[in-house]
């Protein structure tokens, strides 16, 4: 016990963690029944956990990577709150409807490997993980929030709450579909923060979009010198798995930069074993966001279409097929 003032005892603070696991949301196909689940929407772009401190903010992507002056603005933000706290959010660019649009995000960015910063990128938080030398992961989530709520307002500046409803899942799913939105994030009132995909938050989505390793490519038959279609793998545990490839999002300007930094990944050692007539193979190291409708039986992706490439580059931010177990 650390003694506080004039010998009096005190509690003595959690440290701050240098980094937490972020939990993760659990893909279901239908939002979840009862009164234990609240419900916000799922914002398409960056993960990241802002550590505020006195003299310093330090802005974390899912992997654990720095990002902090690649978002200036959150970052301004965050030094400016006054307060010490570990915030859990996501990084977005509204378009003109006010819609979160990942492209737009990347582009701010600069893509991947970009060095641009983004000053119009906004962090809808979520959760609190940290307050004032108090460790609040062990909080069931709702507490977690109370303590959240006041300390931003909804719609204004870098750094904005993500607003929850207590509604029929469904309902909202529906709302959230016509709009345009990727979908929502249910979340168990009573849950604490847990590391992981444990069923905690649940993601139902009107159109998916996840992250896939590209293992090859066909090249174009048009004659561009780009690329006809991208062979993807997602992961199970450790191994790549293949699910198909994606041949539409990219125009020819797209496609001839891409095939520029496949070719230099090229490989005659291929991650997967494939038979595909006339693909290259590469080095597993690019990762590409794809949009797609739904899954095959054999676990194929329907209908996709490639969004643009991952800035990090960790194998954490592969799809894990476990995930639809």
């Amino acid at each position: 016990m650390r003694r506080g003032k004039n010998g009096g005892a005190g509690p003595r603070p959690d440290p701050m963690p240098a980094r937490i696991e972020p939990c993760l949301a659990l893909l279901k196909e239908e939002p979840p029944k009862g009164d234990a689940w609240i419900y916000e929407i799922k914002w398409d772009g960056y993960r990241l956990a802002v550590h505020v401190e006195p003299n310093n903010v330090r802005i974390l992507t899912r992997g654990g990577h720095d990002w902090t002056p690649r978002f200036p603005s959150i970052a301004e933000a965050a030094k400016a709150l006054g307060r010490t706290m570990i915030l859990d959010g996501e990084a977005v660019v509204l378009d003109k409807e006010g819609r979160p649009d990942f492209g737009l995000l990347q582009q701010a960015l600069g893509g991947r490997g970009g060095k641009r910063r983004s000053s119009e990128a906004i962090l809808y938080v979520f959760d609190l993980l940290y307050l004032d030398g108090r460790d609040v992961t062990k909080l069931p989530f709702f507490d977690r929030r109370q303590l959240l709520d006041p300390l931003f307002e909804l719609s204004e500046g870098a750094i904005r709450l993500s607003d929850y409803i207590q509604t029929d899942g469904a309902e909202l799913l529906g709302a959230a579909c016509a709009r345009g939105l990727e979908g929502i994030i249910a979340k168990n009132k009573t849950a604490p923060y847990r590391s992981g995909r444990r069923g905690d938050w649940l993601k139902i989505k009107c159109v998916s979009s996840d992250s896939f390793a590209i293992v090859g490519y066909e090249p174009s038959e048009v004659g561009h010198g780009g690329i006809g279609r991208l062979l993807l793998a997602a992961k199970r545990g450790e191994e790549l798995v293949y699910v198909g490839g994606v041949g539409t999002g990219f125009n020819g300007r797209t496609a001839s930069a891409l095939r520029q930094q496949l070719d230099a990944l090229q490989t005659d050692n291929p991650a997967l074993k494939l038979k595909h007539k006339g693909a290259i193979f590469v080095d597993p190291r690019l990762i590409a966001e794809v949009e797609y409708r739904a899954w095959t039986g054999d676990e194929k992706l329907r209908h996709p279409s490639y969004k643009g490439l991952r800035a990090e580059q960790d194998a954490a931010v592969i799809y894990e097929l476990s995930q639809r177990d």
